[in-house]
């Protein structure tokens, strides 16, 4: 069976590579997307066996797209690169795909502890996911680990490049009748003990949700 590529869009994640690559499943290729990484994050990457490409515009979204570009599996699988997901999850995520349950399968975060995910970023997200609730689609969050058919991802023609990525690749989704299944994930501290750069802090969490809420608009 051919492998199954697994984008990581990464930013300064060096001291938390080894662990994430490490515990990659056999069959499983990162594809470490480095979005302008100064620690040396390409460098780590490639000397833990993963195929590293570059984005050098800044943004989630942005960096996403680069390793859907990139990817050549069927099947492509969208995680972060800082330790909070563990790759371990992601052959039942593909097994649900293939089985035809559904056309898109999605992380639920279930937090190890208090300080995975501190209060204001599950707050935000409750908001974000609750409008998505109100406009029919059935979920809890905003898909912070994924895995479709490449082609679809691509069809879709999301085009935000920020934050908002996950929430308007949700939206088309939804428009576009897909079967969207939740998968309760461990959510864990970042594997460096520091908190998300996105959602670590009550301007990081505004960042996103300011993002997030444009797209909505």
């Amino acid at each position: 069976m051919n492998a199954i590529d697994v984008v990581l869009p990464c930013l300064d994640e060096a001291a938390a590579l080894p662990s994430v690559l490490a515990a990659m499943p056999a069959g499983y290729r990162p594809i470490v997307v480095d979005n302008g990484s100064d620690d040396g994050s390409p460098e780590v990457a490639a000397a833990h066996g993963a195929v590293v490409v570059a984005e050098p515009r800044r943004g989630y979204g942005a960096a996403v797209h680069r390793g859907l570009e990139a990817a050549g599996s069927e099947v492509v699988c969208v995680l972060d690169a800082d330790g909070s997901l563990d790759p371990a999850v992601l052959p039942e995520f593909v097994e649900r795909l293939r089985d035809g349950q559904a056309d898109l399968v999605a992380g639920r975060r279930v937090p190890t502890s208090a300080s995975a995910w501190p209060w204001h970023a599950r707050a935000g997200n409750a908001v974000i996911a609750g409008l998505l609730r109100r406009r029919g689609l059935p979920v809890h969050d905003i898909a912070p680990i994924r895995v479709a058919r490449r082609a679809d991802l691509l069809a879709l023609g999301v085009a935000d490049r920020g934050f908002g990525y996950p929430l308007e690749l949700l939206l088309r989704a939804a428009e576009a009748g897909w079967r969207v299944a939740e998968v309760p994930v461990d959510y864990r501290p970042r594997a460096t003990g520091t908190t998300s750069k996105v959602s670590g802090s009550v301007l990081g969490t505004v960042r996103a949700v300011r993002d997030m809420a444009g797209v909505l608009r």
